[in-house]
């Protein structure tokens, strides 16, 4: 019994080092988070207070509905595609790749922000749901050189160990959360080419860009331990467009607060998915995405975070249906591109309903 008990251990702790789960920040790097802020009682807070989940529904209510899930989470058709157009490009254009990844070239520098191409968001390919049929219609190999990689944040469906490996070589500069990267060094990134922000906080990595980090309202963690790197949304001002990069989030008054300080924005990118009402603080509900949007005066807004992996409880299809219907009541100008297509700002904006009958 007592081989077992050991046996057991030691697999744990190899399996816990594992490099997938990334590091915590340490040392140096340490110390300067602890004089941050936003960061107390060791670990990194929320403007706003934000319980996991509310008062009223306990973990096992979360359990059940969760294990009896939901047959139309995934869409019974193969999910359409675009060829991406990857050239590069003063003016500015965007592509989608599904969830939260897409491509942003603008002024000749080309933008990957949260980069997430496996089967499944998830630390082993063996474990968790699957990406939707006919999402996988581009690899991290078909990618061009990349001058930016934006990190939103630590969690899986936002940050991938082996696609940074991939990236590494082909990228000038990663930009991210303060702490993320500490994951990032762990992986044999050049510290040279990494640059963490504080809310606040910027960065001009190139000529025409500028970042500037923003409030969100989520959490981080890739193991056990909670918080210890932080979540941001992002400005982005290039010489012709400010546009709200804005990853994970529930909704709270950093919108408006946004909104007055950076915006007007030409373009809002909002999540819009993996919601629910048992964790309404962390993800906002597709009527509320449409609400930040107008909170940020953005003149259009591209939702994200939907249309590849299932998530959540809902349908597949809901986030985009609710929110469409919420923003034609309150005249927000929304884009709907398909998965890989590529489109600007200037000329033949998407916005079919492509998602339709699948």
């Amino acid at each position: 019994m007592i081989y077992f008990f050991v046996t057991l251990v030691l697999t744990l702790l190899i399996v816990f080092n594992l490099p997938v789960f990334g590091k915590h920040p340490s040392g140096k790097t340490l110390r300067n988070i602890k004089l941050l802020n936003n960061y107390t009682n060791g670990e990194f807070k929320n403007q706003s207070h934000t319980p996991t989940k509310p008062d009223d529904v306990t973990y096992w209510m979360m359990i059940k509905t969760m294990l009896k899930g939901n047959k139309n989470g995934s869409p019974q058709h193969i999910i359409p595609h675009q060829k991406p157009d990857l050239s590069r490009s003063n003016d500015f254009k965007l592509t989608w790749f599904g969830h939260s990844s897409y491509l942003i070239q603008v002024d000749q520098i080309n933008i990957l922000v949260d980069p997430v191409f496996n089967e499944r968001p998830s630390p082993f390919q063996f474990i968790g749901t699957k990406q939707f049929s006919g999402t996988n219609f581009i690899t991290v190999n078909d990618l061009p050189e990349l001058d930016i990689v934006l990190i939103s944040h630590d969690h899986y469906d936002h940050l991938e160990y082996d696609t940074i490996l991939k990236l590494k070589d082909k990228t000038k500069f990663f930009i991210t959360s303060v702490g993320v990267g500490a994951h990032l060094v762990h992986w044999g990134i050049d510290e040279q080419k990494i640059t963490e922000l504080n809310w606040s906080e910027q960065a001009s990595p190139m000529a025409n860009i500028k970042f500037t980090a923003a409030p969100a309202r989520h959490f981080s963690g890739r193991l056990f331990k909670r918080n210890q790197t932080l979540w941001s949304s992002f400005v982005l001002q290039t010489s012709k467009n400010k546009i709200y990069l804005g990853a994970d989030s529930g909704y709270d008054t950093h919108f408006k607060t946004t909104g007055k300080e950076h915006g007007p924005f030409d373009l809002a990118i909002l999540e819009c998915g993996q919601y629910n009402t048992m964790w309404p603080f962390i993800h906002m509900l597709p009527e509320q995405v449409v609400q930040a949007s107008l909170d940020l005066n953005a003149k259009y807004l591209l939702p994200v975070h939907w249309g590849k992996y299932k998530l959540a409880l809902h349908d597949w299809d809901e986030p985009i249906k609710i929110l469409v219907a919420k923003a034609e009541d309150l005249k927000v100008d929304i884009l709907t591109p398909q998965l890989g297509q590529t489109f600007s700002l200037s000329n033949d904006l998407p916005k079919t309903k492509w998602w339709l009958n699948l």
